[in-house]
């Protein structure tokens, strides 16, 4: 673990000229120079450096593998009731892949534009660099406007939904106050995120989420395992088309988790170890979603289809008050992730990110990003249907669509390919192979993810607002029965409005 100063060095010693063997002795440098300050510092490594400050490859995957996951674990049997077995299977696996791919096309042209601003003699010292900043660089102030926008966007969205499945979760542990109150109270809570300076200080959430969400995965396919199927279970997706594109966009929304990877390579002490790091994270992350979302489907069927939170069908017991409250701290942790570029962002507008150190000062100057995000997840509080539109107009662009496009303009001429930092890889092999690559996804994706994944989505949230309306007080909460009296039974649940 390195520290401010000594991670920059590190970092611009991997990008920088010269070959391996230089590049890896400069770094160990570094590293030997960090353990001999520790020592320093009172003798063998701290508390707060081995919790707090983080930049290695484990951490990375750490925050990819948890930052995919979160909240859409719970939606994910949702999306298999709209799309069916087979389809939730193959689309998981194809759209993780997807996302793979245009992170590793992320995390070459960080380097890139790393490599071409060392040269040049810039310094990142206090700086931290982000996507736009990457897109201005290599591209100039055209991408740099649209990838600052769409990116902004689709993470503010992210940090909503993130504090709706907090309230969603929270309310199966405690009915004794609706969402709408829980989400008042989880607003204030996850504006504690403001105290979080980057990416380097989440070592201990991204490991401790990670586990989370593995618990909650499980328990998941544990219990509907146990519990079986249910009297008449149905298994009729797909159905609709409208329900079939919109389960399609979630899941795409699901492996569009890397708006943060040049945040989180940045706060690498050696980033071009991230290009296979997501991967590998979404292998692992397979482990989770598909046994989860299968067994629940397989339990619960078209249920499903009327239950977006996947808590809800599942018998009340310690178990599950567990994986709710888990849940509930991984999604703080997520809202963190899903903030701190959105802080990075308005810092730099401010004019404070390099300036200015105190933690306080800066915690104050970002609670304005906090205020909106909670004003928002009041008004839109649907759980599942919000992921698949913010999956279709946002994540599609953000996280497919531009870095392709990026890519292929970045590497357009002969000489940029000639003199690029990182070659075609070895499945790949060429630049043609590349660029087919790319123009597949993005034509892909603007066809189906935004296109029919867009309409979808429209329609079925429209719906949920004519349903439920805006600033819904209790979103698909369960009708509360009467107790018992001298005078009858409890009353009858009246029956669940299909979607």
């Amino acid at each position: 673990m390195v520290s401010g100063g000594q991670a920059e060095d590190a970092i611009v010693a991997d990008v920088a000229g010269g070959d391996g063997a230089e590049r890896e002795s400069r770094a160990r440098g570094v590293e030997e120079g960090e353990q001999h300050e520790q020592q320093q510092r009172g003798g063998g490594l701290s508390v707060k450096s081995l919790l707090w400050h983080g930049g290695s490859a484990w951490d990375a995957w750490f925050s990819c593998a948890s930052n995919q996951v979160a909240q859409v674990l719970l939606t994910l049997p949702y999306s298999f009731s709209q799309l069916g077995m087979v389809s939730g299977v193959l689309l998981q696996v194809f759209y993780g892949l997807v996302g793979s791919w245009t992170a590793y096309l992320i995390s070459v042209l960080y380097v890139e534009y790393r490599a071409r601003k060392e040269k040049e003699g810039v310094s990142f010292k206090n700086h931290v660099i982000q996507w736009f900043e990457v897109l201005d660089g290599l591209l100039g102030p055209y991408w740099k406007a649209a990838g600052l926008i769409s990116n902004c966007t689709m993470l503010f969205f992210a940090a909503v939904i993130q504090l709706i499945a907090c309230a969603s979760n929270i309310y199966y542990v405690n009915d004794g106050l609706d969402k709408r109150t829980w989400t008042y109270i989880f607003g204030a809570c996850c504006a504690t995120t403001v105290f979080i300076p980057s990416f380097h200080n989440y070592r201990v959430c991204s490991f401790l989420g990670l586990g989370m969400t593995t618990y909650t995965a499980w328990y998941l396919t544990i219990a509907a395992a146990v519990h079986g199927k249910v009297d008449g279970v149905t298994h009729s997706g797909p159905d609709k088309l409208v329900l079939y594109f919109t389960g399609a966009t979630n899941i795409l929304y699901t492996f569009g988790g890397h708006a943060v990877t040049v945040e989180v390579m940045h706060a690498m002490w050696k980033p071009r170890k991230f290009k296979h790091i997501y991967l590998v994270a979404t292998l692992y992350v397979f482990t989770l979603t598909l046994p989860s979302a299968a067994a629940m489907y397989w339990a619960f069927g078209d249920a499903l289809l009327t239950h977006s939170n996947a808590f809800s069908l599942l018998p009340r017991t310690r178990w599950r008050d567990a994986a709710a409250i888990l849940m509930l701290i991984h999604q703080f942790i997520t809202f963190g992730f899903a903030c701190t570029p959105l802080y990075l962002v308005w810092e730099k507008a401010i004019g404070m990110h390099e300036t200015h150190r105190s933690v306080c000062l800066r915690a104050l100057a970002r609670l304005p990003v906090v205020a909106p995000v909670w004003f928002l997840a009041v008004i839109f509080p649907f759980f599942g249907p919000i992921n698949s539109a913010v999956g279709a107009f946002l994540v599609s662009f953000t996280v497919y669509v531009i870095p392709s496009l990026a890519h292929m303009a970045t590497y357009r001429s002969a000489s940029a390919r000639l003199n690029a930092a990182e070659k075609p890889p070895f499945l790949v092999r060429s630049w043609a192979g590349m660029f087919a690559a790319n123009a597949f996804v993005v034509a892909w994706v603007l066809a189906v993810g935004f296109g029919l994944g867009g309409w979808a989505s429209v329609v079925n949230l429209v719906r949920q607002i004519s349903t439920f309306g805006l600033f819904a007080k209790c979103y698909q909460c369960p009708p509360k029965t009467h107790a018992p009296t001298a005078t009858g039974p409890p009353l009858p649940e009246p029956p669940q409005q299909h979607r």
